[in-house]
């Protein structure tokens, strides 16, 4: 019997360094074949590795045209993929993560073997070297979009990053304004340049650059609209006007008629202010520009904020975190969490009630207020007519009554009166029951008291019960 293999199974070989050599065609992603090779230190190793690729292949992964290092494709997916089908914004994190992070210490292994605990030990360093969680974790996800990308070329069968565990981030508690305190930051910012601008955040709960990106075109005063478009971001170094975050950002908002009011009070300013010489006509169609005509930079509208928050004394929050403090009076006026998600922008409305709108003690307060009044009773332990309706059971029982006599015939006599409500003894509570046992009494003791006059003296006139 022969020693060869048979057709397409490969073959193996000893070289002359003593290893063992494996070779076999299997087609690549690219439709062609390609010689794949492996090593071992004996025939039956060699062999394992050459079963193995096979039955890779047989599943569905290719071999790779090219033997990628991580390093390497990571370039290849900022420039192919990346830079073309993100916002600029992410492309610009993405590639600092790669640049800092994933180049300088995986960058030089093999794409198709990297493994679990090779991730899993570099994060780890990470973490003991210091790194946030929310920075590893941000370092494993570029890791994994990546890695998502080389499994859709048919270059690697797994997603290794995917299967790393981190520590969970915590997200820090933001407290957001209350209505006292975001009114007394617009009273104090109406002599700032900027005071429509931070209407806008305060009132709509815009984000920054959508703000800075709004043009006089995007006020729509036929209609009573604001049109979100575009908004204003510095990226790679320069200011670029760009769509707005998601496609749930682009929206048409309501007018309100101070913004309106605002805003023309905004264009005769500036329209003095370039007459007089004290400003440069706008190079553009932008609401919000520099005494130059050019687009404000979004660090000084922050800086600005920071100014007049401070000099009030108001507690420190973020500029983005007027988004929140939009966002939680929006919930504490009672507006629905769908109305909030489409003034805010947002794509999905889990975002807008677990992340934006938040919690306070007022609000609880008066929520739990109501409850207490619907299930306990008040004062001494008696529902009182005067603050609460009287419950069903109650109406029922002592507002029927029926001003007549068994024939229905009308009379003034009140032991002819009954109540319709009371259809068992039970219904009766224990203060009617002493009222009539003392006002059956009463007609007891008149009726002895008409008697014994009929036999020891003249007769008197007859009683009339409704003289009582």
């Amino acid at each position: 019997m022969s020693g060869r293999n048979a057709n397409g199974e490969g073959s193996i070989y000893r070289r002359k360094d003593g290893r063992y050599e494996g070779a076999i065609y299997l087609p690549t992603a690219s439709g062609m074949r390609k010689r794949y090779r492996c090593y071992g230190k004996s025939r039956k190793e060699v062999r394992i590795r050459l079963v193995a690729q096979q039955a890779q292949v047989q599943r569905g992964t290719p071999l790779p045209d090219h033997a990628w290092t991580l390093g390497p494709y990571l370039d290849y997916w900022l420039s192919d993929v990346v830079r073309i089908n993100r916002r600029p914004k992410t492309y610009e994190l993405y590639e600092a993560t790669v640049r800092l992070y994933l180049k300088p210490n995986l960058g030089k292994g093999r794409l198709s073997r990297l493994s679990v605990a090779q991730v899993q030990t570099y994060l780890n360093a990470e973490l003991a070297a210091g790194r946030s969680t929310r920075t590893v974790q941000l370092i494993r996800m570029v890791l994994s979009a990546a890695l998502t990308r080389a499994m859709r070329e048919e270059l690697i069968p797994r997603n290794v990053a995917r299967l790393v565990e981190l520590p969970t981030w915590q997200r820090k508690d933001i407290h957001p304004w209350t209505a006292e305190q975001a009114a007394e930051f617009l009273s104090a910012a109406r002599s700032d340049p900027l005071y429509p601008a931070f209407l806008l955040l305060m009132l709509y709960g815009l984000r920054r650059g959508e703000v800075l990106g709004l043009r006089w075109s995007d006020i729509d005063a036929a209609n009573q609209r604001i049109h979100v478009r575009q908004q204003i971001q510095r990226v790679a170094g320069e200011l670029q006007v760009g769509t707005v975050k998601t496609s749930a950002g682009k929206r048409d908002l309501p007018l309100l008629s101070a913004v309106t009011a605002c805003l023309d009070q905004y264009a005769a300013q500036l329209r003095e202010d370039v007459q007089a010489g004290q400003r440069q006509p706008a190079a553009s169609d932008l609401i919000f520009t520099t005494r130059t005509g050019q687009p404000i930079e979004p660090g000084n509208l922050l800086r600005s904020f920071d100014r007049v928050r401070g000099e009030q004394g108001l507690p420190r929050i973020t500029l983005h975190h007027l988004r929140h403090t939009t966002a939680t009076l929006l919930k504490n006026a009672g507006v629905s969490a769908r109305d909030a998600q489409l003034i805010l922008g947002h794509a999905h409305i889990s975002t807008t009630q677990q992340i934006y709108q938040h919690a306070d003690l007022n609000g609880q307060r008066q929520g739990l207020t109501q409850l207490e009044g619907l299930l306990l009773p008040s004062g001494d332990g008696w529902r009182c007519r005067q603050k609460q309706p009287s419950t069903a059971r109650a109406n029922a029982q002592f507002s029927s009554f029926t001003s007549g006599g068994p024939g229905g015939t009308r009379t003034l006599d009140t032991l002819l009166k009954s109540c319709t409500g009371l259809t068992s003894p039970q219904g009766l509570t224990e203060v009617r029951q002493v009222h009539r046992r003392r006002y059956c009494s009463g007609l007891l003791g008149a009726a002895a008291v008409i008697f014994s006059r009929q036999i020891h003296g003249p007769s008197p006139p007859a009683l009339d019960p409704s003289s009582r």
